[in-house]
Parts: structure tokens; sequence; C-alpha cells
């Protein structure tokens, strides 16, 4: 059945079986380790999708036969897809008592096998995880600077939301760094901030992606070719892309309702900053909602060919900057 975040702990009585899916990783695993990970077993054993596939039968024999665990087990599985839905299906329906599954994935389509198997049985719960918006990302700055009984501006807490890209990840590694800096420091300003935050592989990354989007071939091929880059960095710069994708859908559908453009950028939220309103400008001039939704899905399916493919993982990126040069052309 489908459970939203917020209810999960209301629904932990007779389920056992959990598939959590989306976009922010950071909820999820706050999910995991505040909600489940206390109400289930200290036996904590974590797999990876692979591991499993490579070598299904010893799996389901060992989980069937009680041969490696003693007692209550929790099982998490990371990066699942539709390949192992068979498995956990065959494992599900045998109602094993001292087992407990924990399955994490990134974004399932509505199509998805394994999405729909969790969604439609009664002893499965399918939570969905979208990316932090401005008031959950607002909300964790305020506590932690509550904590820390230091008072922050708006322009601070804007410019923090901002080079988190949406997600609460990397915010919270911000705070670490803001953390870390305070020590015995009983107040910090917007500059102290923004030089913190303000760090050179942020903005080749930011750089990257807003020459790529606004089809300024020159400036984003001397990014890369300037830089060197590995694979971890190709990561960042696709999601990267796809929050500044993301943010550029929204800006398309916030256009429909009023069509003075000034008037929707400067009532965007988070707020963005004078200096990328130029450049924001040519890429909703040059690129169109459809080929946003459509780049929004091959970024995603990019990220995955890459985490499989890290060797030619830089010729990939390569490639899809090429090709999206020629959407923006067309």
């Amino acid at each position: 059945m489908i459970v939203k975040n917020l209810d999960l702990k209301k629904n932990l009585k007779g389920n056992k079986n959990f598939l959590l899916h989306g976009i922010n990783s950071g909820l999820i695993n706050q999910t995991i380790d505040d909600t489940l990970k206390p109400n289930f077993s200290k036996n904590i054993y974590n797999y990876d999708e692979q591991e499993i596939l490579s070598n299904s039968d010893q799996f389901k024999e060992d989980v069937f036969n009680k041969s490696f665990f003693e007692e209550d087990k929790l099982i998490i599985i990371n990066r699942a897809s539709d390949k192992i839905k068979n498995i956990l299906e065959e494992i599900i329906e045998k109602q094993i008592d001292d087992l407990t599954l924990i399955v994490k994935s990134g974004i399932l389509d509505k199509k998805s096998k394994l999405r729909i198997f969790f969604e439609k049985e009664k002893n499965t719960i399918a939570t969905a995880y979208y990316e932090d918006g401005y008031r959950d990302l607002n909300s964790i700055i305020q506590k932690f600077f509550y904590e820390k009984k230091i008072k922050i501006s708006s322009q601070s807490t804007n410019v923090l939301i901002e080079r988190s890209n949406g997600n609460r990840i990397n915010l919270i590694n911000e705070l670490d760094k803001i953390s870390n800096y305070l020590f015995n420091k009983k107040k910090i300003d917007y500059e102290e901030i923004c030089k913190l935050t303000n760090l050179s592989e942020n903005h080749k990354i930011s750089d990257l992606t807003d020459h790529a989007l606004a089809n300024n071939k020159l400036k984003t091929l001397n990014i890369i070719n300037e830089n060197i880059l590995t694979s971890e960095d190709y990561i960042l710069i696709l999601k990267n892309f796809l929050y500044k994708i993301k943010r550029l859908k929204k800006l398309k559908k916030n256009l429909e309702g009023n069509k003075n453009l000034e008037s929707v950028i400067s009532s965007y939220k988070p707020p963005i900053f004078w200096k990328e309103k130029d450049i924001i400008k040519k890429q909703l001039r040059i690129i169109s909602l459809e080929k946003l939704n459509a780049l929004s899905v091959k970024v995603n399916d990019l990220e995955k060919l890459i985490k499989e493919n890290s060797k030619i993982s830089g010729l990939l990126l390569y490639n899809f900057i090429l090709e999206l040069f020629s959407i923006a052309n067309n």
C-alpha cells in the first residue's frame, strides 16, 4: 500500500516490508535511521541489488532456511530496481516472521513492476520521497542555528538553500562545515557563510551546468577541458543538472499563469540571485517545457549508466552535453 512519509510511523504495526523510493536519498536514510531501525531488529544486514542478483539462489536459501541468521533480522537492499522484484515477491509471500525488508531505490516511474507490487500488496508499504522544498530546507537551517543559539539572517538562509541544490544531504554537509568553523564563536555573518560554502568546485559545476543549459558551447567546453574531473564530479554535475532542470520546469509552469518573466523569477523560492537571472532567462527562451521533461528522464538514466560504467563516465557525460546543445538548437 502507499503511505506518505509523515504517516509511516502510524503504519508500522503489522508491516515489515518497505519500499522507499525517490530522489531524496537524504530523507530516505533519515527515515531508516529515525523511524524504521528503532522499531525493528538490531541485526542489520546491508546488500546491494547486484550482490543478490549474482547469487540469488544462495540468498533465498539462506533466508528461507535461516542458516545465516540466528535471531530477528533487518535486511536493507540498496539501489533496487525491477530486476529484483521476483526475488522479493517470493520472499515476502513466505511471510517470514523474523524478517524485515527495507528496499531502497531511486526514482521509480508509475509503471515500475517493483513499485506496483509494493503499492498493491496488503503487507507491503511503498513510500515516495520527493525533492526537499524551500520550507523543508529552511526548517533544517533554523533548527541548526537555534540549537547553536545563533541568529541568522534571511539572506544567509537563502544562500544556504540555494547552494544545497534542493538536497538535504548537501545542506547538512554545508552545516557541518559551519559547525566546525564556529567552534567557540557566538555569531556568523553572511560574508562568512558565503566564503565557507563558496568552494571552487561548487562554482565549477554550477557554471558548467548553467552554460550548457544556455547553449553557451565555448564556455561549457572550456570548463570541461580546463578541469580534471573525477567520476564523483560527474555524478555531482548530473545532480546539479537535475536541480536546475527542475527549477526551469517550475518557472515554465509559473509562466503559464503569469506572463511577466521578471515577476515570475523575482517571486521564485528559493530566491534566484541577481547574477543568475540573465542566464536563466536565456535558458527559458531556448528550451521548452517538453524538452525539459525529456532532459529530466535523460539525466536520471545517465546517472545510472555512469554508476555502472565509471571508466567511460567522462565520455558519457560529454556525449550528453553535445546532445543537449542540439536539443537547445531545435
